[in-house]
């Protein structure tokens, strides 16, 4: 029985493929076709799959397609009559994209595709709860979802066993976490459907001063973590910003234009709301093991990938377990869908693995041969020495330790947007000077942004207050082995404050003391448990940095030819592509034609 899910139309367009309830494949087109947040037809990624899986679309049995375009139809239709005649503008925008191609997705399918079989179609939120639960190591688990919008749904709670997903309650648009959060992205000056994460890593360098205000004026929140926003100061209904004059008035200032100074009112507000959402969520979960008796926790949709709030809940001690979907926003929805259809729709059994979950480590990407990669070096002349693992291993572990950054790229590329040891940047975690270096040297983009440490499982409560595996970013915790800031350090300027070590590895130590955490098993990924055992075995520290293998508004690298382009628009200094090492300075040939910076746009 094989399966193709789909998600698109929207952002972070995807394709999956599960065969007899495995997860064969799975990508993101953004990663083809070099435009970040992609929301087209996912074809290339379509295209993928079947490769990986040697066959083609005549052997798929079902097709599924990630929510219900219907009923999505209806809610803006709704919500445009209830709000008239405000918002003609956006109406008359959004009209022309619906009927040409939003509503009939069966039809566009099928014309686009050439695939003549059946088509279903779980709603949005039954996506997000699938891709939670059912790759899950969990037998039985209470499941929450967050994200922006669905179809009108914005949150749901349910509970999963075996092969089946019950969802007990859910909130509705306009009401939404993710939309209240992005209106803060917004705001702040960053890029709606993109950016919230970099309102969460500028969140401890303000101060929470305005979270009273929030839940008095902005938020009517309740005991279950069920709210309502007050729609007077917010515009996404039916306009085209996020939020509007009174907004504005409420905080005393114009929301930030994008690029420009940050100030300290964006770093207080951006302080605030993940502190007021951090109170929904924390709500939330004690409502949910209330409500349902389950020990574990699974989550899903956009807002999961919150990793400071995951760790407040964790922390909380609210779940025995937790367990977050690597891609658990909407490219996760085309995995989500297609396990919905297996389990729900055809009412497959489910097999549960007793101590890893279902995901492979999220390495369902491409994969690249030495051979291939051999074949591209020599067809452009690209100067290179061809190492045995052994010897890849030992001149990677000195180059780091010497304040080498290294570009890193082996295996199957990561599924989710986080970069999990197959399409990273690494460097010494030892290293205070790294942060700033990478930031504006390597990914060219604002220096406040924390970078995240990979740590050896068996060797993360050593430096991080950490009771769960942290196999895919997704958990914020405290830093262990600190180094006390004096009252002279505090009070400096936020980015002097950076350049104060706060801990043996101030390199991804953030403001606050936290960490975002990858625990790497030799199981999911021997290669690069196998790089940092060697690195702790010669330096006695087995932490690195890890940051995705791309530029700032640029999806991370998919094939050798991306890496080698990346590394050579950057200062990185040294770039292993499978068993190859290349040296930046034995690049003299490499010539750039065309702007590249104005290729991607800044996120």
């Amino acid at each position: 029985m094989k399966i193709l899910g789909l998600s698109a139309f929207y952002h972070d367009s995807a394709a999956c493929l599960i065969e007899d309830g495995v997860i064969r494949s799975a990508a993101q087109e953004e990663r083809f076709t070099r435009k970040k947040g992609d929301d087209s037809m996912p074809l290339k990624s379509i295209d993928y799959c079947l490769q990986e899986a040697g066959v083609s679309l005549h052997d798929i049995d079902l097709v599924a397609f990630y929510d219900k375009p219907l009923l999505k139809f209806d809610r803006i239709i709704s919500t445009y009559t209830a709000y008239a005649p405000a918002g003609i503008r956006s109406f008359i925008m959004a009209m022309p994209l619906w009927l040409k191609g939003k509503i009939f997705i069966s039809r566009r399918i099928k014309e686009e595709l050439g695939y003549r079989g059946d088509i279903v179609f779980p709603e949005h939120h039954e996506s997000h709860a699938a891709s939670a639960f059912f790759p899950s190591p969990f037998e039985e688990a209470a499941i929450l979802t967050n994200d922006g919008v669905g179809e009108w749904a914005t949150s749901t709670i349910g509970v999963g066993r075996d092969n089946t997903i019950q969802l007990l309650q859910e909130m509705r648009f306009p009401h939404s976490t993710g939309l209240f959060y992005s209106a803060i992205t917004y705001f702040t000056g960053f890029k709606v459907n993109s950016g919230e994460y970099k309102v969460m890593g500028l969140a401890p360098y303000g101060e929470p001063r305005f979270v009273d205000l929030m839940l008095d004026q902005l938020i009517d929140l309740k005991e279950d973590g069920s709210f309502k926003l007050n729609m007077n100061y917010f515009n996404y209904a039916v306009g085209l910003t996020m939020t509007n004059r009174k907004f504005a008035r409420l905080f005393g200032v114009q929301p930030r234009v994008p690029e420009t100074h940050l100030r300290q009112i964006d770093m207080d507000i951006a302080r605030s709301a993940q502190e007021v959402l951090e109170i929904i969520l924390l709500r939330q979960a004690r409502y949910i093991r209330q409500l349902t008796g389950m020990k574990n926790l699974a989550l899903g949709g956009g807002t999961a990938l919150n990793c400071v709030a995951n760790g407040k809940i964790l922390q909380e001690k609210i779940f025995d377990h937790l367990w977050i979907q690597p891609a658990a926003g909407d490219a996760g929805g085309a995995l989500g869908c297609a396990l919905s259809a297996y389990y729900s729709y055809l009412n497959h059994e489910r097999h549960v693995g007793k101590t890893q979950d279902a995901m492979s480590g999220s390495f369902l990407g491409c994969e690249f041969s030495n051979e291939e990669i051999r074949r591209m070096l020599e067809e452009k002349r690209i100067r290179h020495v061809r190492l045995n693992d052994e010897e890849l291993l030992e001149r990677t572990t000195e180059l780091l330790g010497t304040g080498q950054i290294i570009g890193w790229f082996q295996g199957r590329m990561e599924f989710g947007p986080r970069a999990l040891g197959n399409r990273s940047i690494l460097a010494d975690a030892r290293n205070k000077e790294m942060q700033q270096k990478i930031n504006l040297k390597i990914k060219f983009r604002e220096g406040f942004r924390p970078f995240a440490p990979s740590v050896l499982e068996d060797q993360a409560n050593r430096y991080f207050e950490l009771d769960e595996v942290s196999p895919y970013m997704l958990l914020v915790c405290p830093v262990k082995n600190r180094i006390a800031m004096t009252q002279e350090q505090m009070n400096l300027p936020w980015l002097e404050r950076l350049k104060v070590p706060r801990s043996d590895i101030p390199a991804v130590t953030h403001l606050d003391y936290s960490a975002r955490v990858q625990t790497v098993s030799s199981e999911t990924n021997p290669r690069y448990h196998a790089l940092l055992n060697k690195i702790f075995e010669k330096t006695g520290c087995p932490v690195v940095i890890n940051t995705s293998f791309n530029v700032r508004g640029e999806p991370i690298v998919r094939t050798p030819e991306d890496a080698f382009v990346c590394f050579m628009r950057t200062e990185i200094d040294y770039l292993v592509l499978g068993n190859y090492l290349l040296d930046k300075q034995e690049m003299t040939d490499f010539q750039e034609d065309r702007d590249w910076m104005k290729e991607f746009t800044l996120d």
